[in-house]
């Protein structure tokens, strides 16, 4: 559960970037300049989407979350278990190195041998956590193309000058006529096609 939050947690500050400008042309002629910010905010058409419910409610999300956080648990099992077969021969060394059981150059050789396993399994943590972090940055990007190609062809019919994405607070006050959060989460997922059935 912890990796799911993590995970969409960097989705939201992805999604925090979304926001999108209508694609009516009619922009105001040069001369109307003087039209006061009130009169031309009049007749705008603003919308916005519960950033919490994409994450729990977009099949894409859940299923990419449940893949990386079981990709993460699988790097975690492998370094615990690597980590695990290096304290025990540690043990064992310090134990030999009591029991008079190595030459100075036997137990030199094997304090090296397992000064390379350590290293080997740091690099090792290192390169995992790297294709990790590289892995959540592609669905990061993947889930905000998603719903920024959605929204702009959900636009074309709706017409609103700004679609904004709430999340905790970010937004103080929101009137629920403006929410189509439910619209869009009923889109997505509509057009949506899992990642098993992409193979």
């Amino acid at each position: 559960m912890g990796m799911k939050k993590i995970i969409c947690s960097a989705a939201v500050v992805a999604l925090m970037s979304l926001v999108m400008t209508s694609c009516n042309k009619q922009a105001p002629k040069v001369e109307e300049k003087s039209t006061t910010t009130t009169t031309a905010n009049a007749g705008m058409k603003i919308a916005y989407i519960e950033v919490d419910s994409i994450m729990s409610q977009y099949k894409f999300c859940k299923e990419y979350s449940l893949i990386l956080e079981k990709k993460s648990q699988n790097i975690q099992n492998t370094i615990n278990a690597k980590g695990r077969s290096l304290q025990t021969a540690a043990a064992k060394f310090q134990q030999d190195i009591q029991n008079n059981k190595y030459t100075q150059q036997q137990a030199e050789a094997v304090q090296a041998g397992l000064q390379k396993q350590n290293a080997d399994l740091q690099a090792l943590q290192q390169r995992l956590g790297s294709e990790f972090q590289a892995e959540t940055e592609k669905f990061n990007k993947a889930l905000r193309d998603s719903i920024q190609h959605y929204l702009a062809v959900y636009n074309k019919d709706k017409k609103f000058s700004l679609i904004l994405s709430k999340a905790g607070d970010n937004i103080l006050y929101a009137d629920k006529a403006y929410d189509i959060t439910n619209e869009v989460i009923a889109g997505l997922n509509k057009a949506y096609k899992p990642v098993a059935k992409k193979k």
